[in-house]
């Protein structure tokens, strides 16, 4: 059962990190305009918008996902990790934790600067709270991801 659970939240997590990383950069300055199109042009053309809700949702089905993972990670992965003296992972993990947090806890605005019509003057606004959505999202997946591995690679 926890094999498919962790499936499950790593390809969650593939899907949150694909539509943060398009809107993110999609609401970068300079996405519309025009000139060749380039792949990332053509990646960066998305309406950002309509990445919102999914982003959200997917924010908090993962983030559930990995809650229920997380007395088997502490059982297994992070005991070998203090074995191995590898404090350093542990406290990446730590931080991957409070970035959790502080990601849940930006969603009800980031939500809320999302919602249509999009007000130009809150498009700073946007972009911060997209980017920093999109920077935890990133660095929990590395973390988890590594840290999920990590048993594996070392000897």
């Amino acid at each position: 059962m926890i094999i498919v659970l962790l499936i499950l939240h790593g390809l969650l997590a593939v899907t949150l990190l694909g539509a943060i990383t398009h809107q993110a950069l999609s609401a970068a300055p300079g996405a519309a305009t025009a000139g060749p199109r380039s792949f990332m042009r053509r990646f960066r053309s998305v309406n950002p918008g309509a990445y919102a809700n999914a982003v959200v949702v997917l924010f908090v089905v993962t983030t559930i996902g990995g809650g229920l993972l997380y007395p088997q990670y502490r059982l297994d992965v992070r005991t070998a990790l203090e074995d191995m003296q590898m404090r350093a992972a542990n406290g990446l993990f730590e931080i991957k934790e409070h970035f959790a947090a502080v990601g849940l806890g930006l969603l009800p605005t980031y939500w809320l600067f999302w919602r249509q019509p999009l007000m130009p003057q809150q498009a700073t606004a946007r972009r911060a709270l997209t980017w920093l959505l999109a920077f935890i999202v990133w660095w929990n997946f590395l973390v988890g991801h590594v840290l999920n591995n990590i048993k594996g690679l070392m000897p």
